[in-house]
């Protein structure tokens, strides 16, 4: 049986780390409400724009107008997955549940492609990944220090340039969906070829571009994937300080519960004690007698 002194010593430990969790909960909540007011934002402008594309797109295919080079699909043979996780741990299954997924894809998809390349923005990823012996084509640092449309914009026109050059036939962007502050669904999402689905039927109402819809396109399809890219680390680092505030705050309940558990032991541990105390003085005064 512990004696007090250790049992008061566990009590000052798990004291000490339910001040830090409660703390990292404050500052994650704090995160999480930025995080939250972007990422809230920028989803209209990235849906509406999308719609634009689309319908630009499927009106020029249905009247055999030209496209865009990345809206082109082609046979499928080499694929990248561009895996965003976080910097940091203590986010619950934020990071690990991505890494499940893509070993899924992995698994799913051997025979289906030639090669699936794995990219990574986030330390974590880079971690599993590296502790599994799996390769990674490139690593991409600092992105999450300070989040920016311009390193979005970097990263989507590097893609761009290897599809267009015919490196890659497929990427797919692999992160932690913002759904709310509890909530959080990993997303496989197509990045290149942009899809668009099927052409339209040329009748019915149209309008009038200015300029003509191959300018266009030649505008919005780039733009498109900077806004994706963009909001796929927007709503990872949304989902990341929600998934940790989540942990944190379980991890300073528990820290509560043990204090209670740990507090009823040191007072039994006390009160076996006194009782002791008490009997041994009791037996000595009855041997005086």
């Amino acid at each position: 049986m512990p004696s007090l002194r250790d049992i008061r010593r566990r009590i000052g430990s798990v004291k000490s780390t339910q001040q830090i969790t409660k703390a990292m909960k404050m500052v994650a909540a704090a995160k999480l409400r930025r995080a939250q007011e972007a990422i809230t934002k920028a989803r209209p402008y990235a849906t509406l724009l999308e719609q634009a594309l689309v319908r630009i797109a499927q009106r020029a295919a249905s009247e055999g107008g030209a496209g865009h080079p990345l809206l082109a699909a082609r046979p499928v043979k080499v694929v990248e997955l561009v895996v965003i996780t976080s910097d940091r741990g203590l986010a619950g299954g934020f990071n690990s549940n991505i890494g499940r997924r893509v070993q899924r894809f992995l698994v799913e998809n051997a025979d289906r492609y030639e090669k699936i390349l794995i990219s990574t923005i986030g330390k974590k990823g880079r971690d599993f990944f590296r502790a599994r012996h799996v390769s990674i084509r490139k690593d991409y640092t600092g992105i999450h220090q300070k989040l920016s449309a311009d390193k979005a914009q970097e990263i989507a026109r590097e893609y761009g340039e290897r599809f267009l050059s015919g490196e890659l036939d497929a990427v797919f962007l692999v992160f932690n969906e913002f759904k709310s502050a509890i909530s959080q669904k990993v997303a496989v999402k197509q990045l290149l070829p942009v899809e668009t689905g099927p052409a339209e039927d040329s009748a019915g109402i149209d309008f009038l571009y200015e300029p003509a819809r191959k300018e266009l396109l030649e505008q919005l399809v780039p733009r498109h994937l900077d806004v994706q890219v963009f909001r796929a680390l927007l709503d990872s680092a949304a989902s990341e300080h929600g998934a940790r505030m989540t942990a944190m705050e379980s991890a300073t309940k528990n820290a509560t519960d043990m204090i209670a558990m740990l507090s009823l032991q040191y007072n039994r541990a006390r009160q076996a004690y006194i009782t002791k105390e008490l009997s041994e003085i009791v037996s000595g005064a009855e041997s005086l007698k």
